[in-house]
């Protein structure tokens, strides 16, 4: 038996009505049972995906991508970053993905939320300048999301190395984690944002290889949930994540005290082991994963590493395990073949191509009837 059927079959088992010692399931074992089964895709295509980009791509090609994930099902999307654009160009109109945002609520079945990093002060007040002048446009932390009012979650982002945080943060860990301390307490104090805390290259660095320390991570995860981070989302940034390390790192997380719904996965699909470490958080009791449309992105500071999993490969992984994702897997597909159109981009998704390859054999077979 694989490893993803032993997967299925262990949570098929957990279902109310496969108990064998229980006649009938309980309201509260049928809220138990649907919580267990849902999982939060992130989408992070709009950043992750194209901030590594070299062909400047217009505002408005953003802009309707953000719009057309939106009417997928997904609920949460990473729109932007506050980072210089002297370092990453392809983010320097995240103001005005804020600003339009804010100022036209987008078609969705679901309230929305947006997520923008903010690495430092600096990024944070450009991203307060859009939110003063906007300030009932958005729900806080305290306030759910609503079809009117999306939600707002600032990101920051630390590594699990000094090599890597120098190079990407140009400073080394302790120094990060002192300025995302201030940018934590801005973000709350100021209006209430939730706060992602990416930490990059958990499981593979590019300048320190597959010497990365889990006890270390696990202190970086306390660390930023000491300081108010709602939510710590692990970067397997190099792809270099396999099952046995995934499940090392999660139980070193465990052990240190950190729950799992306090995690997000974020892996790419490099060595293409992506799927598999997320089963692996599956098993585990993680049940959010960030994805980026048609496989798109990389980091700029992590030579060799290719794009984020694929949010139609995770939504059909998902379906096959009977997960609910909410999220509709023709819209995305359709989102994916769009998008690496536009862009020019080779579609990194074996999914999306596979749905798209069966359209045109059903289309021909049609054509001949």
């Amino acid at each position: 038996m694989t490893r993803y059927a032993l997967l299925s079959r262990r949570l098929l088992a957990r279902q109310p009505w496969a108990r064998s010692r229980r006649t009938f399931a309980t309201a509260s074992d049928q809220q138990r049972a649907s919580s267990d089964y849902r999982v939060k895709l992130v989408e992070v295509g709009p950043r992750d995906g194209l901030q590594n980009e070299k062909r400047t791509i217009p505002l408005a090609t953003k802009l309707e991508l953000i719009e057309r994930l939106a009417k997928t099902g997904l609920t949460t999307i990473e729109a932007g970053s506050f980072v210089s654009p002297k370092w990453v160009p392809q983010m320097e109109n995240s103001s005005e993905i804020l600003q339009h945002l804010l100022q036209k609520p987008l078609l969705s079945a679901n309230p929305l939320t947006f997520s923008f990093l903010a690495p430092n002060l600096k990024g944070l007040n450009n991203a307060f300048t859009v939110l003063s002048q906007h300030p009932d446009s958005f729900a806080t932390e305290n306030t759910p999301p609503t079809k009117e009012k999306p939600g707002l979650e600032i990101a920051v982002f630390a590594a699990a190395t000094e090599s890597f945080s120098r190079k990407n943060l140009n400073c080394d860990i302790a120094t990060s984690l002192s300025r995302f301390r201030e940018v934590i307490q801005a973000a709350k104090d100021t209006h209430s944002l939730r706060v992602r805390a990416y930490i990059s290259v958990v499981l593979g660095c590019p300048f320190e290889g597959y010497d990365v320390d889990p006890h270390r991570v696990a202190q970086i995860a306390t660390d930023l949930l000491e300081m108010g981070a709602d939510e710590i989302a692990l970067g397997d940034t190099t792809g270099m994540g396999t099952a046995p390390r995934t499940k090392e790192l999660l139980n070193c997380l465990a052990k240190a005290g950190v729950r799992n719904e306090d995690v997000a996965m974020h892996f790419h699909n490099t060595y293409g082991q992506a799927l598999v470490n997320t089963a692996v958080a599956l098993e585990h009791g993680i049940r959010t994963f960030d994805c980026s449309v048609g496989g798109l992105g990389g980091c700029p500071y992590s030579p060799g590493a290719t794009g984020n999993v694929a949010t139609e490969d995770m939504v059909y992984f998902m379906e096959t395990l009977g997960m609910n994702t909410g999220v509709d897997l023709d819209a995305v597909v359709d989102v994916g073949d769009w998008i690496t159109k536009e862009i020019e981009k080779d579609n990194a998704s074996a999914v999306g191509k596979a749905v798209l390859g069966a359209r045109k054999r059903a289309e021909a077979e049609g054509a001949k009837a």
